[in-house]
């Protein structure tokens, strides 16, 4: 293969040791994979993976791979799509990178790792997760950013996780660089899922990071066998390729190699604390910041006002909300939540809450407006009007979460240990906790295997 923007990648990818990443870096890498872990363990009990299961005839069969949440192995493909539907069901998995990366690489990497006849470090492993959170952020920025890109209609997390995936993947398998590039190049004919899904809450886009995986271990699964792929991919110029394809010519293709090796993607990424899609969560902070600073609490609010930008609108400004899948999606439902029930998690996105008449009198006293002067990544400005007539106004730049206000260590394994506690006993859920959180002095990472399956 050529030595084009997917040899420049494969080549630095594969040129990346362990002790190539900080402490700090490697640390919250173990807190995304907890994460990951719990959300989607949690999420192995949602109708779309039940669904999911059921259309691939999923029982009781053996593999090499698992599905987490449950009793069944199966093929490595299976398995990672399985297990990134699971990861992605309740809106709960973190953001900021392809954008839901956890989502993508995690189950492509643990599908490949369940494969392996041999032992495999945990610095391996993290080292694989690093990468693909790396890759798939790169593609994005490539692409034109997250607005750019999902403004034309893509969803990333289906278009740009397959390259994080295939990253991974071709880590843990060991590649070098021309087969890293042909991982790559192939992985694009995985590329895919759009927003059409925001129209009538489908929940097609639990698919996207699923398939995203899936695509990602068969493109390294081809590269394993020789299989090569194609080595214009990367080219902007070049038609058919994945620029001049999914962004209309916005791209800029030397964001895939600049500074590489220089502050991590991993380090830009988001845990959430709340179910819904990260857009609403710095309008559910502005709530709270406006209650803590003026004593108030919402029997003191008569209507809530929400500015956003055109494009936050029309991912997030639905007021529709006929499924679980429409409320994750809509800013209004999450204040609605909060409003109503003090907090917007599992429960607060059931059928019984969403279905409540008090939501339904909350969403007749939440206005949503579109401000054109406001960029499209800038976050939701909130005004509270009070019952006695005063007005609160909050604009909230870092939400709960992100890389600049970051959950503590402790709420992150306490969310870990609430979700995957519903699915798995105790005794697991703590042993997982305790083998992610010192990864790095693991000499065989396959053992967190076993332990996210239910026992027996």
């Amino acid at each position: 293969m050529s030595a084009g923007m997917a040899g420049q990648l494969a080549a630095k990818i594969c040129a990346t040791v362990f002790e190539d990443f900080s402490d700090a870096t490697v640390h919250k890498a173990k807190l995304h994979i907890l994460d990951t872990l719990g959300v989607a363990l949690a999420g192995s009990a949602s109708s779309e993976t039940r669904m999911t299961m059921a259309a691939l005839g999923l029982g009781e069969g053996q593999g090499r791979a698992a599905i987490w949440g449950s009793c069944v192995r199966t093929d490595a493909r299976t398995a990672a799509f399985v297990n990134g539907v699971s990861a992605h069901a309740f809106e709960l998995d973190d953001s900021g990178g392809c954008d839901h990366s956890g989502a993508v690489v995690l189950p492509a990497a643990l599908a490949v790792l369940g494969e392996m006849a041999r032992p495999v470090s945990g610095r391996n492993l993290l080292r694989s997760v690093l990468i693909g959170y790396e890759v798939g952020r790169r593609v994005l920025e490539a692409a034109g950013g997250y607005e750019v890109h999902n403004d034309l209609g893509w969803h990333s997390t289906g278009t740009c996780g397959p390259f994080a995936a295939a990253a991974a993947a071709g880590m843990l398998l060991e590649f070098d660089a021309p087969k890293m590039a042909s991982a790559l190049g192939t992985a694009c004919s995985y590329a895919g899922g759009n927003w059409a899904f925001i129209r009538n809450g489908s929940p097609a886009k639990k698919l996207h990071p699923g398939r995203a995986a899936e695509g990602g271990v068969i493109a390294a699964h081809l590269a394993a066998q020789g299989f090569e792929g194609p080595d214009a991919v990367f080219q902007p110029a070049v038609w058919g390729s994945f620029f001049a394809t999914f962004c209309a010519g916005k791209a800029d293709a030397s964001a895939l190699v600049s500074e590489f090796g220089q502050n991590w993607r991993m380090n830009r990424c988001s845990i959430k604390p709340y179910a819904t899609c990260r857009g609403t969560h710095a309008a559910i902070d502005a709530i709270d910041l406006i209650f803590t600073r003026h004593g108030l609490n919402a029997s003191d609010v008569a209507s809530v006002e929400a500015d956003m930008s055109r494009f936050q609108f029309g991912m997030c400004g639905g007021t529709v909300i006929q499924s679980r899948a429409q409320a994750q999606m809509s800013l209004p439902y999450a204040l609605a939540a909060r409003l109503r029930y003090g907090k917007v998690f599992l429960a607060e996105l059931e059928t019984k809450a969403w279905s409540d008449p008090g939501i339904a009198d909350w969403l007749d006293r939440i206005s949503v407006r579109v401000d054109t002067a406001m960029k499209d990544e800038d976050e939701p400005s909130i005004a509270i009007v009070t019952k006695d007539g005063q007005r609160h106004h909050a604009t909230v730049e870092f939400p709960l979460g992100g890389p600049l206000n970051p959950l503590s260590d402790a709420q992150v394994i306490a969310k870990y240990s609430d979700l995957a506690g519903a699915v798995l006993p105790a005794t697991r859920v703590a042993a997982i906790r305790d083998i992610v959180l010192d990864l790095d002095g693991y000499g065989d990472a396959r053992q967190l295997l076993p332990l996210l399956q239910k026992p027996g």
